[in-house]
This record gives C-alpha cells, sequence and structure tokens, in this order.
C-alpha cells in the first residue's frame, strides 16, 4: 500500500511520486512491455483489472514463467498466478481457514513447496498487537480453486511494527520479516519452525533501511530488499546479514515488490498501480544468485529507468534518457530528505 510519512514529509513524498508519474514515462517509455519474443521472465505487464495493488511476487518453482502475486489491504483471500509470457492471470486462488486479511503485503515460497503470505502491513506503524502468516501448498494445476489455509499468530519481541517484507529462506524453511520506517528498519527472524496454537514471536536480528519488499537468492547466500528508490543485496549466512551492495533497480512509480526467477539467473521487480510493470534485472554470476552484483535491466527501456547506475548506457539517446530520469531522482531524493529532515526536527 502506498504509505509515505505523515505530515511535512509525507506531502513532499506525494509530490515527489506524482512528479515522478510524469517524468519516468518521459524519459523512459510508458510503463513495461509484455515480451514479444514468447520466452518467459521477461518484463511484462500484470493484465488483470483486478490486480491494482500488486504488493508482492513470488517465482512459481511447479510452472515455469509464472509468478504468484496479492493485492495488499482490503482485497479478500486472494492470489494470483500471472504468466509472464503474457501478463494474462492464469489461476485465483481463494485461501479459506484464515479469516478476513487486513494487509497482505508480502508473499514467498517454501522449500517444502508451500506459499506463505505475509497479513503483516501495519499503516499506523504499531497498531495491531499481532499480524499473520498464511500458508497453503503451491497448486500443481493452474485453475480457479478454493484451498485451506493454515494461519500462523506473529508477534514483534520489540513491540508493533509495520512491515512490507516477508521472506522464505529456500534452505532452512526459516521465515524472515523486514519492518519499514523512515529511520530504517529491523531485519526480524522467525522461529525454527512456525506453530499454531500459539503466538510465533519474531525478534530484531539486524538492521535495514526502508524496505517495501525482499527475496532470498535460490541458493539462500543472498537477500536482496528492495524500497522505493533502491535495492541492496546483502550476503547472508547463518540467518545473518554480511556484507552489502547496490542492486541496479529500475525505477517505478510505486516500488512494492522483488523477487528472483526460479532459476536465480534475475531479479524481477513490480510495482502498484493498474497495469503495473515487471522488470527483469539480470544478476551476475548466473543461474546461483549468490555472486549477484549490482546487474542490469533487461531489454525493453519501457520498463523504467534504474535508480541505481545505468550499466553500459546504451546508446546516445538510452544515455539522455538515463541521465533525465536520474537528475529527476536525485532532486526529488533531496526534496524528500530535505522534508524527513524538517519533520524530525519539528517533532
Amino acid at each position: 500500500m502506498r504509505l509515505y510519512p505523515t505530515g511535512p514529509a509525507g506531502r513532499a513524498a506525494a509530490a515527489l511520486a506524482a512528479s515522478l508519474a510524469v517524468l519516468v514515462p518521459l524519459f523512459a517509455g510508458a510503463g513495461a512491455a509484455v515480451a514479444d519474443d514468447g520466452r518467459p521472465d521477461r518484463d511484462f505487464t500484470i493484465e488483470d483489472p483486478r490486480i491494482t495493488e500488486s504488493s508482492g511476487l513470488a517465482a512459481s518453482r511447479v510452472h515455469p514463467g509464472v509468478y504468484w502475486t496479492h493485492n495488499d489491504s482490503d482485497d479478500g483471500p486472494y492470489v494470483f498466478a500471472v504468466d509472464s509470457r503474457t501478463g494474462k492471470t492464469l489461476a485465483t486462488i481463494t485461501m479459506r481457514g484464515v479469516g478476513e486479511p487486513r494487509d497482505v503485503e508480502g508473499i514467498s515460497l517454501g522449500p517444502d513447496g508451500s506459499l506463505y503470505v505475509g497479513d503483516i502491513g501495519d499503516n499506523l506503524d504499531g497498531s495491531w498487537s499481532h499480524v499473520w502468516i498464511y500458508r497453503f501448498p503451491e497448486p500443481k494445476e493452474l485453475r480457479d480453486a478454493t484451498v485451506d489455509a493454515v494461519q500462523y499468530d506473529v508477534k514483534y519481541a520489540d513491540g508493533p511494527r509495520n512491515a512490507e517484507a516477508l521472506m522464505v529462506h529456500p534452505k532452512t524453511g526459516r521465515v524472515s520479516i523486514a519492518s519499514k520506517n523512515e529511520d530504517g528498519g529491523g531485519l526480524y527472524e522467525g522461529p525454527a519452525k512456525l506453530t499454531t496454537g500459539a503466538v510465533n514471536t519474531f525478534r530484531r536480528v539486524g538492521e535495514v533501511p526502508w524496505v517495501t519488499d525482499g527475496a532470498f537468492s535460490p541458493d539462500g547466500k543472498r537477500l536482496v530488499l528492495r524500497s522505493y528508490f533502491s535495492a541492496r543485496a546483502y550476503a547472508f549466512e547463518d540467518g545473518r546479514l554480511g556484507e552489502d551492495r547496490p542492486v541496479a533497480a529500475p525505477f517505478q512509480r510505486q516500488a512494492e515488490s522483488v523477487t528472483y526467477t526460479a532459476d536465480g539467473s534475475a531479479l524481477m521487480f513490480g510495482s502498484e498501480g493498474a497495469r503495473s510493470g515487471v522488470v527483469r534485472v539480470e544478476v551476475e554470476g548466473g543461474g546461483s544468485g549468490g555472486d549477484q552484483d549490482r546487474g542490469k535491466p533487461s531489454g525493453s527501456g519501457g520498463a523504467g529507468g534504474e535508480a541505481g547506475d545505468q550499466g553500459d548506457g546504451g546508446g546516445e539517446d538510452g544515455g539522455k534518457g538515463g541521465v533525465g530520469l536520474g537528475a529527476a531522482v536525485v532532486v526529488g531524493a533531496g526534496v524528500l530528505w530535505l522534508a524527513l529532515r524538517r519533520k524530525r526536527g519539528q517533532g
């Protein structure tokens, strides 16, 4: 869900988003384009008119080229399977036995073949005493269906907080959550195994920036965390964050989601909004995802500019577009930074 700081910072962020909504198409082309070569895992546009606030992405391991996503608040217990070849929805899954979801913000696949859905949003930064995680096996057939889901109660050891990123480690199955805060959030580690009938307490194990989503590499050695304006890849070992480096995330109007492709060869970055775009960014080092570097967005310039380095430039026109978009991002980020400083000063 769109959530900017309140007061002067909130007004500045909202103005920045509105300005960039105009600037991004001018400099980088209008929205992601569906790949015309018929291959999966390329830039694509989510075509389903029901999906207007795609807040999480998870690459299917059973159905090549399919991505699971969901809306965030007040949409109901629904998860959608979207084909990256066409942008069309192939299945709508209705979760049964999970109550009424409040603010679903993240989705991830575990090593047990289950989808984990994070009802972890808290737009008032600590108004909910607990949040929920739902789990159900990834369907082997892509068709509309109602499935029984397990519901887990979750709380944080250091008190309630807002979060939008839920990640399941692909080897251990342990669930992590990254909280979202303008002054920096935390990485929270869940118990070794989630249980029903009792509260699952997540404990803070690391410090992270403002995070809107995250994803583990398929080998579990990297954790990528994204925000509105950037993304970083962290070495991950024994449940702890290590050295980090920037990832060349595309600039998107409402940057909300990220996942690795199933083979680990690329990252897929998504955004909110009607007909929102998903952009592929190559991972240096091949399929494992373990040697993540800054990478490069793939193919279509219409998918949006980068928030990080511009890579190889791609020609004179592409260079001008990147410079213009980069300038817009720098100026906008400066405005937002000043507004945040002013807000803290007034507080």
